[in-house]
């Protein structure tokens, strides 16, 4: 499993309809665009501040095997 959620098939068909409405696309679009612009420092000013949101809560799994 790598973590991502199940959608549902009312989610899936909502996606679908999100993607043929042209207006709706270009939103996305322009989203990603304007999100990749940013460089690493801003990546980084975005955690800090955005740190006291996040529960931190560290799992209880076990390991034995210590490889990278």
């Amino acid at each position: 499993m790598n973590g991502s959620a199940i959608l549902s098939d009312e989610e899936k068909q909502e996606m679908i309809h999100d993607a043929n409405d042209v207006t709706r696309r270009k939103a996305f679009i322009a989203a990603r665009i304007l999100s990749q612009q940013g460089s690493i420092d801003d990546y980084i000013a975005f955690l800090s501040e955005n740190m006291g949101f996040v529960q931190h809560i560290p799992s209880r799994r076990i390991t034995k095997n210590f490889k990278l």
